[in-house]
């Protein structure tokens, strides 16, 4: 199981709980995977990917397993969390334990859905939570800069992370967020062991009311000129539309959403986002017992993602077949994918693709 998570955050009543909700309705069954006792905010949910269908018929695979992604419902933050207000440092522990941070703003209008700030605005909603985040971060990044100085001598390596703290100290009072400080790869592995909230990547979820009327949605035009400011991805949906959808069952889903001209759900694509903002691709493996998706860090070595199935295939790793997913579907199958000349043998140096599909061979 993939153990990277994306926290659901934002303020009370923006639709965060419906979302969580939603993508939770279809949570995948806990036989696939180790260790399924988790508190009830956190959902681990499957990566959909049409591929494991098509590669499951071909190899007339027994089950099928999908990538899981864990996402966690945050409580809803108030002004003031950094000082403890509402359940401010429950909040800022609960971020502090994701990856990535999914930010639902609320871009609709209703009478009946009381807004916290009394009306609708969701920039300044983004920014309620950006500044408590920020101050969260500047605590730490205070409280690590005193811890720091009283241990650097003579160790050179504190002085350079001492420098590298007080440069995101500086900015962090200039308001700044960390991940949009322009840190080198070098000063970020710097930073590695102070989590700060900034520097997760985020990305905008716009809840939108009516998916039918974007165009008129100002509220969206709003979000979407924010985050295209900050580079940040945005996904918009209906989460009142998503919860109904997730209440259908399986088989009725996809005919919902074709009735309505959707190929898929909002969830569906922003499970994939979130898997992909992650920095996440799968390889897959197919056979009779089963065709599965195993995520991997984007870069990873074929001996890396060996060890995803299992430690002892790493160890004895010898070589990798490697075969694409388009041409195991275009010639139907390994044995005549591989008879056609698309198999390459790959050793240790080589880069995993999304979508590959592998046989490793091991000691």
């Amino acid at each position: 199981m993939s153990s990277l998570s994306c926290g659901i955050v934002g303020l009370p009543n923006v639709g965060k709980s419906t979302i969580f909700n939603a993508i939770t309705a279809n949570q995948a069954p806990s036989s696939n995977y180790p260790f399924c006792t988790i508190e009830p905010n956190v959902g681990t949910v499957e990566v959909p990917d049409p591929r494991l269908e098509v590669l499951s018929k071909i190899s007339g695979s027994q089950k099928i397993i999908h990538a899981l992604l864990e996402i966690s419902d945050i409580a809803g933050l108030v002004a003031g969390a950094s000082k403890g207000e509402g359940l401010g440092n429950k909040f800022l522990a609960n971020i502090r334990q994701t990856d990535a941070i999914l930010h639902v703003v609320r871009c609709f209008d209703s009478d009946d859905i009381v807004h916290v700030s009394g009306k609708v605005d969701p920039v300044r909603d983004i920014e309620v939570i950006d500044l408590e985040l920020i101050l969260a971060d500047l605590q730490m990044a205070e409280n690590s800069l005193i811890k720091v100085e009283k241990q650097i001598k003579g160790n050179k390596q504190l002085a350079q992370v001492f420098e590298v703290l007080k440069k995101v100290k500086e900015g962090l009072n200039e308001n700044e967020k960390v991940r949009n400080m322009g840190l080198t790869e070098e000063e970020k592995e710097l930073l590695v062991p102070y989590p700060f909230l900034t520097a997760k990547k985020v990305m905008y979820v716009a809840n939108v009311g009516d998916p039918d009327n974007l165009e008129g949605n100002r509220y969206l035009a709003e979000v979407k000129a924010h985050a295209e400011k900050e580079n940040a991805p945005i996904l918009t949906l209906s989460a009142k539309l998503e919860e109904e959808i997730a209440q259908l069952p399986k088989e009725d889903q996809q005919e919902f959403l074709e009735s309505m001209g959707l190929k898929e759900s909002g969830l569906s694509r922003l499970i994939r986002r979130a898997f992909e903002m992650l920095g996440l691709i799968t390889f897959l493996t197919t056979g009779e017992q089963e065709t599965r998706a195993w995520p991997v860090t984007k870069g990873a070595t074929a001996p890396q993602a060996a060890g995803k199935i299992h430690t002892d295939i790493q160890k004895g790793f010898i070589r990798a077949e490697v075969i694409s997913y388009d041409d195991i579907v275009e010639y139907g199958g390994r044995v005549k994918a591989k008879e056609a000349g698309k198999m390459r043998a790959e050793g240790k140096e080589y880069i995993v693709k999304d979508g590959d599909v592998i046989l490793f061979l091991h000691n």
